[in-house]
């Protein structure tokens, strides 16, 4: 098994998490794909990456759409490495990407915590 390919994130709405994770993180969008019962298999990954994927599934009843934005209860649940923090963080803060603080850098690297659209918490990371 040489890698996870896919990690489910359920949303509300397949095109305004579309929108937010293409226009303000810069991810490519792999593939949309409609299944022909009203839902569509959406797959994201950050530009130029290789291997895992985001799976965009939008919730199909009221037990999925309560964990939108809780999947991780509360933590930070993803992390996104990055090879230059300071103009990554300057890019997505511009495209008005929350972030929960003020960048710090750590032992292990560059770090700031944001959240998506709907308040799942990711680190900006670039590893030391």
């Amino acid at each position: 098994m040489p890698h996870i390919a896919l990690v489910t994130l359920v949303v509300r709405d397949y095109d305004e998490a579309l929108s937010f994770y293409t226009g303000a993180l810069g991810f490519d969008l792999v593939e949309d794909t409609d299944r022909g019962d009203g839902s569509r298999w959406v797959v994201v990954r950050p530009r130029g990456a290789e291997g895992t994927g985001l799976l965009l599934a939008r919730a199909r009843d009221e037990a999925q759409a309560a964990s939108v934005g809780a999947q991780t209860g509360g933590r930070v649940g993803f992390f996104l490495h990055t090879e230059d923090f300071a103009a990554d963080h300057a890019r997505m803060t511009a495209a008005g990407v929350r972030f929960l603080e003020e960048p710090r850098h750590e032992v292990y690297g560059s770090v700031a915590v944001f959240e998506d659209l709907y308040g799942n918490r990711w680190d900006l990371l670039q590893p030391a």
